[in-house]
């Protein structure tokens, strides 16, 4: 029976430890990127460069993925209020699927941003990746980053970490309750692997 017991008092050891690890991680992201994000565009300062990061032009349904084209809408207000220069869309390039070009595309044809000032990242395969080729690749350090708030917290913890000036600009959110719940929980889980990642000095995945 002792045993038990020492079993589930470790059980619930483990998830208080957890807990706590994830409050502390989700403040250090919080701490870290406070004041760099902004939701109007009267408010950002001027960048040389957005850094657009991807997701799929298309939901599941063949629908518009409202994500994507809200991301679509930020950049061209950055670009025709005159807050940047160039533009990079990063995003997972495989056969039969290609976000940067979709992003350059309805830039273009959509939004009306001229095609000479986007630059294609297709090996933006994740978040980390986006930001480290974004200052490694393309030699880019000024930057706003645009994708929905949730994300560009940690996207902008990334950028912070590797000495990068960067801002956050917040797309619209997607106020569907099952999308919106769903993407803030995993986005907590995702800024603990974040910050567990840099502590321990390893590329997240």
């Amino acid at each position: 029976m002792r045993f038990i017991k020492n079993i589930l008092a470790l059980f619930f050891l483990s998830i208080e430890i957890g807990i706590l690890l994830i409050c502390m991680a989700n403040a250090w992201v919080f701490a870290l990127t406070d004041g760099r994000t902004y939701t109007k565009i009267s408010k950002i300062p001027p960048r040389e460069v957005a850094l657009v990061l991807g997701t799929s032009p298309k939901m599941k349904s063949g629908l518009s993925n409202p994500y994507f084209t809200k991301r679509m809408d930020a950049t061209a207000l950055l670009y025709h209020h005159g807050k940047i220069k160039k533009i990079i869309v990063s995003g997972e390039k495989s056969k039969g699927y290609n976000e940067p070009a979709a992003m350059k595309n309805y830039l273009i044809y959509q939004e009306g941003v001229p095609e000479e000032i986007i630059s294609e990242d297709p090996k933006g395969f994740n978040t980390y990746k986006s930001i480290l080729r974004c200052k490694d690749i393309y030699k880019k350090n000024n930057i706003i980053i645009v994708s929905q708030g949730f994300h560009n917290l940690r996207a902008l913890f990334f950028a912070r970490n590797n000495k990068m000036n960067a801002l956050g600009f917040d797309a619209q959110d997607v106020t569907k309750p099952e999308s919106y719940y769903r993407n803030q929980f995993r986005e907590i889980l995702a800024r603990m692997a974040a910050v567990m990642s840099y502590i321990l000095g390893i590329s997240p995945d």
